[in-house]
């Protein structure tokens, strides 16, 4: 294997400061350092890189066009650490990172809401929660526990169904203006609100009433739920949607269901992780949780 280009961080910092300050003497203040000391270190990750990072001009330095690329680079490098350090610092000896990925929607709406008291009863698990279309993550090593819709089979782990949801037609009622549909086909002369990740939902629940619209297709797509949900209170259209993502939105009016149809999805949503974490403690803990709030 060839030998890795790794400068020091003295180097990248040093690197850093002269080329913020244009000026190496104010860098070695900055750093507590030697004007020399700098310059060495500077001249030293030059040779590295085998690239001039600065003009020097009657005692002024300028940054050379392979010296901005590398600064761009350093600076998220020396932010990256600066962020996992102060990460680590928020963490006791005793602390356990439990890695989640969810879906969005489902996360901010039906996730989040249900880990309410999680950290309460085990303060040494810190979630560490993101976003995630797809289980892809788990198989990555990037999570350990993951949330996602669909037939509950993934390669190398052990699925969980949580819940299986029902979808309807949510609108804005000034979107009604009013009025009672007389039939469901009344539906396809409003706009219709497409989900990327089931494009077939509206023409799957037009033939559940036994009707064909032209138009189940048409209409502005969004990646996710909430963002549907968001466009239908906005008065932009009709969204299909799942009821429970809905619940607090038609509770309070100001989404409405025009047409009183549900439609059970073909997916359910499951909780996995990796086959061979089914004995980790931190991993156990969530899915009892999980578990328990499903019960109430």
């Amino acid at each position: 294997m060839s030998k890795r280009l790794v400068p020091s961080m003295t180097a990248l910092q040093c690197f850093e400061a002269a080329a913020r300050h244009l000026s190496f003497t104010r860098a070695a203040e900055e750093l507590h350092l030697t004007q020399s000391a700098v310059s060495k270190q500077v001249a030293q990750l030059e040779d590295m890189l085998r690239h001039h990072l600065f003009l020097r001009i009657r005692r002024r330095l300028q940054l050379t066009p392979a010296g901005s690329l590398y600064l761009a680079e350093v600076n998220k490098i020396l932010t990256q650490v600066d962020m996992s350090s102060r990460y680590v610092l928020t963490y006791g000896e005793q602390t356990e990172i439990l890695k989640v990925a969810t879906q969005p929607s489902f996360g901010v709406r039906w996730l989040i809401p249900h880990l309410k008291g999680f950290g309460k009863r085990h303060p040494n698990i810190h979630l560490d929660i993101r976003n995630e279309m797809e289980p892809f993550a788990l198989l990555q090593g990037s999570a350990d526990v993951v949330f996602f819709y669909g037939q509950g089979t993934w390669p190398g782990a052990t699925c969980l169904e949580l819940f299986r949801e029902d979808v309807v037609p949510v609108c804005a009622p000034e979107l009604l203006a009013g009025r009672t549909l007389a039939d469901a086909a009344e539906l396809a002369e409003l706009v219709l609100l497409q989900s990327t990740s089931r494009p077939e939902a509206w023409h799957e629940w037009f033939l559940e009433l036994g009707l064909h619209s032209v138009s189940a297709y048409h209409g502005p797509r969004f990646d996710t739920f909430y963002m549907a949900l968001s466009a239908a209170q906005a008065g932009c259209g009709v969204a299909l949607v799942p009821k429970y993502l809905a619940a607090k939105e038609l509770a309070e009016g100001s989404l409405v269901i025009p047409w009183d149809h549900a439609m059970r999805s073909a997916g359910a949503h499951y909780l996995a992780y990796a086959e061979h974490a089914a004995e980790v403690p931190k991993v156990r803990a969530l899915m009892a949780w999980i578990n328990e709030q499903l019960s109430v």
